[in-house]
């Protein structure tokens, strides 16, 4: 069967920009499941719901000991290649304050030093970086002697592949900014990336056994011991943090039965028209891209196959220039990297509480972690300070959903939002200093907020 046109010609297109051949593997395993029938999409009927998953608190807490000699020979590597662009920021997402004077990276760094110092230990630090978060992110590192004086790398870079026209699938030309021809394809990307850059074989040689992987924007993401030592122990080469799914999840990235093997289904993999997506009791389980990976256990499979682990393909249909919804019509081909629990022999879940998933993924989430509702402690953990489920905020999104206007709405700061469960802002709304929301609240505008005042549902 001959290669099509448009397959040739964007693995030449990455070819001539130095790919390394670990990813024009990857890239040529997309290009040929594109081909294939319904690409990219997992549709309800075909799938069956998990119905148990071993809990957090039913692993084993490890003696000192062995907790060190596990932390030992683990990195932790957050996912750093996002601006952001969806709240308006232009620099990294992760250098947004969500503390006075305390960016994610921040409080990062403070939850790694601090669990290498109980256990005397050092752990280091690794960023998966774009071209643009590197520098002033690293500069963030800067600050912490530890993290920058580290024995192996504190950054890698994420790849990049051509935007592939909708009408054609040859990968699209835009002079007017040849740097929007390009996208990164999925966080599932992560293991091609370390193996092109050179760094899983830097931290295999460094001794390291072990890596936590996660958000950087999900700061409930700590080290868990039980989780590290259980891996260890049990010899896991792959194992995914679940939550039980909620209305919140619905966006999320679900895992679900097909042909007998465990898979995530993302939002781009639901076919139109199938609603099975949004049925929380079905899909119980939620990934919170929280993952433990054996680095052996993926040198191994990627002797045998530099495009391993195997993921399913995510086609996301954009426009070139993400700004003008007029610009030429592209698909990008992603994976999810939470996608190898389907692929990995031997990997497995674990049934974790919501408190070590707590992404900021818009300013409604970012004004409950700067508020009250979470507590900075010493060691860099958000300790929740309500009961219950906690506060859910939505804001006006057309007032409140880029960062400037969201900032210029709270000049002195978040109200208090420890006594709330919901606080819906309609309108155009200013908040003064120490307001105090207690309940169910719905505040319309246009109206400013007097300092001090106690809102009540």
């Amino acid at each position: 069967m001959d290669t099509p046109g448009y397959v040739r010609a964007t693995l030449a297109k990455a070819e001539q920009t130095g790919a390394h051949p670990a990813e024009l593997a990857a890239l040529r395993r997309r290009l040929e499941q594109l081909e294939q029938p319904r690409a990219g999409l997992l549709p309800g009927e075909s799938l069956e719901p998990l119905t148990d998953v071993p809990g957090l608190e039913e692993l084993p807490e490890p003696s000192a000991e062995r907790a060190r000699e596990v932390l030992e020979r683990l990195v932790v590597v957050k996912l750093n290649g996002g601006l952001g662009t969806s709240m308006g920021l232009t620099g990294p997402k992760s250098l947004l304050e969500v503390k006075r004077g305390m960016s994610f990276l921040d409080v990062i760094a403070t939850q790694v030093l601090a669990v290498g110092k109980s256990y005397d230990v050092t752990l280091p630090l690794l960023l998966m970086n774009s071209s643009v978060t590197r520098e002033p992110s690293l500069a963030v590192l800067d600050r912490y002697d530890a993290l920058r004086d580290q024995k192996v790398p504190r950054d890698f870079l994420q790849g990049r592949e051509p935007k592939l026209r909708t009408d054609d699938r040859f990968p699209v030309e835009w002079p007017a900014d040849p740097e929007l021809e390009w996208c990164p394809p999925g966080h599932g990307d992560l293991y091609t990336a370390l193996l092109a850059s050179g760094t899983l074989d830097q931290l295999l040689a460094a001794g390291l056994r072990w890596a936590f992987v996660s958000n950087s924007d999900n700061l409930g993401a700590t080290v868990d011991l039980r989780i590290a030592s259980w891996v260890a122990a049990e010899g896991v080469p792959f194992a995914m943090e679940v939550v039980r799914g909620t209305s919140a999840d619905r966006k999320g990235g679900h895992l679900a039965r097909y042909h007998d093997r465990v898979v995530l289904r993302e939002t781009a993999q639901v076919p139109e028209g199938d609603d099975s997506f949004t049925d929380v009791e079905r899909w119980r389980f939620y990934n919170t891209n929280n993952l433990w990976i054996d680095l052996e256990a993926l040198r191994r499979l990627q002797e045998q196959d530099p495009a391993a682990p195997e993921l399913p393909l995510i086609v996301n249909h954009k426009t070139v220039d993400p700004k003008d919804p007029s610009s030429t019509p592209v698909i990008q081909l992603e994976t999810a990297m939470g996608a190898a629990i389907g692929s990995v022999a031997g990997a497995r879940p674990v049934l974790v509480p919501r408190t070590r998933f707590a992404p900021v993924k818009t300013t409604d989430d970012l004004l409950v972690v700067r508020s009250d509702a979470y507590e900075l402690t010493d060691d860099g953990r958000m300790a929740p300070t309500f009961e219950g489920p906690g506060p859910v905020v939505t804001l006006d999104p057309k007032r409140f959903r880029l960062m400037p206007d969201f900032e210029k709405r709270f000049p002195a700061g978040p109200p208090s939002l420890r006594q709330s469960t919901r606080l819906r802002v309609e309108g155009d709304v200013t908040f003064g200093a120490n307001v105090v929301v207690e309940g169910d609240v719905q505040v319309t505008g246009p109206q400013s907020v007097p300092d001090g005042e106690v809102l009540r549902g």
